[in-house]
């Protein structure tokens, strides 16, 4: 099962060390995040869980300056821990992390209550690398029309699809259809009360580790009641490209556009800029890095 502990080796050995150093301290793990936040480190609940319990590993530079800090605070000698992290190789793909998965979606986030016991493995066998979405705003200032272009490659054997999930204003009717232009039809179920959709889309063939595959699908709504302000994106792993474009309708144009990224769910937005509107009545975002997190553009209506 993916992301099951070892019982030996380093990665389980920290997982090891870490929950006896807590137990012996009589450490609760509210009591751990407060220590991290008084030095500037924001880690959630979720994640310090996942570090005790072996499902996941302090990996990313903030983590690993965590590690730092929690060792003296757990009565453990300078390097006690880190010393049980293994180096990395170049080139290296991290393995899913249901952790980095909660703290870029939030606490119980639609996504978590959709998948249920899921959630942890929700995609743990794919990396995404390059994701394109056009997203159309129709007469009615609704966003009726999604199409989504991705390249994944897979971290594991037998790999065979690829879980999306989308919120979107219009499914709160259900009249969401989501279609892909080639193969088999995706296996698709409606959550209207979450506004969500949820589908499974077969990759065309079972990718081997280190294999890639090209996804293309269309969102498309009914809905005319109810009006859009903004698309956002949740980015859970780093990305090689993310672009998105949004194009209105002529009788539909906004007085503003802006575009802006969070770094988790509930956060307030940072680097907004204003998205000017071309000939096309389209804007877009292009971020020159593209790190895990919320990225995703806003507009303001004429009245």
């Amino acid at each position: 099962m993916p992301n099951t502990p070892h019982t030996d080796g380093p990665d389980a050995m920290f997982a090891a060390v870490f929950k006896e150093a807590l137990r012996r301290r009589g450490l609760p793990l509210d009591r751990v995040r407060d220590h991290l936040e008084s030095y500037g480190i924001t880690l959630s609940l979720a994640t310090l869980s996942y570090w005790q319990s072996g499902r996941s590993l302090p990996e990313k530079p903030q983590s690993l300056r965590a590690v730092d800090v929690l060792e003296p605070f757990l009565g453990l000698p300078r390097g006690a821990l880190r010393s049980l992290l293994r180096r990395r190789p170049r080139g290296w793909v991290p393995q899913h992390d249901p952790a980095a998965v909660r703290d870029v979606y939030g606490e119980n986030s639609v996504v978590e209550q959709v998948l249920g016991d899921a959630f942890p493995y929700f995609n743990a066998g794919l990396r995404r690398l390059v994701v394109h979405e056009a997203v159309n705003v129709n007469e009615h200032r609704l966003v009726d029309e999604i199409r989504v272009t991705t390249a994944v490659r897979a971290v594991r054997d037998d790999v065979r699809h690829l879980t999306v999930i989308h919120t979107l204003d219009a499914a709160r009717d259900g009249a969401v259809d989501l279609v892909v232009p080639h193969g088999p039809p995706p296996s698709v179920r409606s959550r209207p009360e979450l506004n969500s959709v949820i589908a499974e889309i077969p990759l065309g063939r079972r990718l081997a580790r280190n294999e890639t595959a090209v996804v293309e699908y269309t969102l498309r709504a009914a809905a005319t009641e109810g009006v859009s302000h903004h698309h956002e994106r949740r980015i859970t792993a780093p990305l090689r490209t993310y672009l998105l474009q949004v194009r209105f309708h002529p009788s539909a144009v906004p007085s503003r556009c802006w575009h802006y990224y969070r770094g988790h769910l509930g956060a307030e937005p940072r680097n907004r800029q204003l998205a000017p509107l071309d000939g096309f009545r389209t804007a877009h975002l292009l971020p020159m890095k593209c790190l895990p997190g919320a990225y995703g553009m806003e507009w303001q209506w004429m009245d």
